[in-house]
């Protein structure tokens, strides 16, 4: 089994989830490109929070920027052709970068890519004010596309109007909210998902 994991903005624990999801299934880890290194990549995030099977990036981009800018100040060219998820790699858990509509290229949106690859998407949303338009928005662009919604999951306080007007207007599954952790660390990570996320809906 392969999922896409990818948010409906950036900075709203989605590595979070990616990681305590990878750990859960027992399921390796890919980022295909990493914007953004001064505070680490996402990849080393993971790790710290207890997946063992990681695989390396096609691109590592300084800037904290949409990859396509970052790629621009780095003076490289992202080629489309190495974002191929990992042969043989499987169960497998892949994060995009920031939201669906995020560009890698100037000429390709994430959506698209995930489109080509033909997985299933988990969206990951934040619960707090704004979400419900930012997660339709998601959602309508995953469908546009033809990309399968296994669901949406949420991080952040209980909100449990916006979690299920979002699950009803949107007619998705809600797979279960993470809370902000703290501390945040593998042990704490896999107790939260389990008591949270429905896992039985990724098996």
């Amino acid at each position: 089994m392969r999922l896409i994991v990818s948010g409906t903005d950036t900075g709203i624990g989605k590595t979070v989830f990616a990681a305590g999801l990878a750990a859960a299934l027992g399921a390796g880890y890919w980022k295909p490109i990493q914007s953004g290194l001064e505070e680490g990549a996402d990849t080393d995030a993971v790790r710290r929070l207890g997946v063992t099977t990681t695989f390396p990036e096609a691109y590592r981009l300084t800037a904290p920027l949409s990859p396509h800018r970052a790629a621009e100040l780095d003076g490289v060219t992202i080629d489309p052709a190495r974002l191929t998820p990992p042969a043989g790699a499987d169960p497998l858990v892949i994060e995009g970068a920031g939201g669906l509509l995020v560009p890698v290229t100037r000429d390709l949106l994430f959506a698209d890519l995930f489109a080509r690859w033909r997985l299933p998407l988990v969206l990951v949303a934040r619960t707090a004010l704004g979400t419900i338009n930012h997660s339709l928005l998601s959602i309508e662009a995953a469908r546009s596309r033809g990309i399968t919604l296994l669901g949406i999951a949420f991080v952040g306080e209980a909100n449990p109007d916006n979690e299920a007007t979002i699950a009803a207007i949107g007619r998705v599954r809600r797979l279960g909210r993470l809370p902000w952790l703290d501390p945040l660390d593998g042990p704490s990570l896999a107790a939260a998902f389990a008591a949270g996320i429905d896992c039985e809906a990724f098996r």
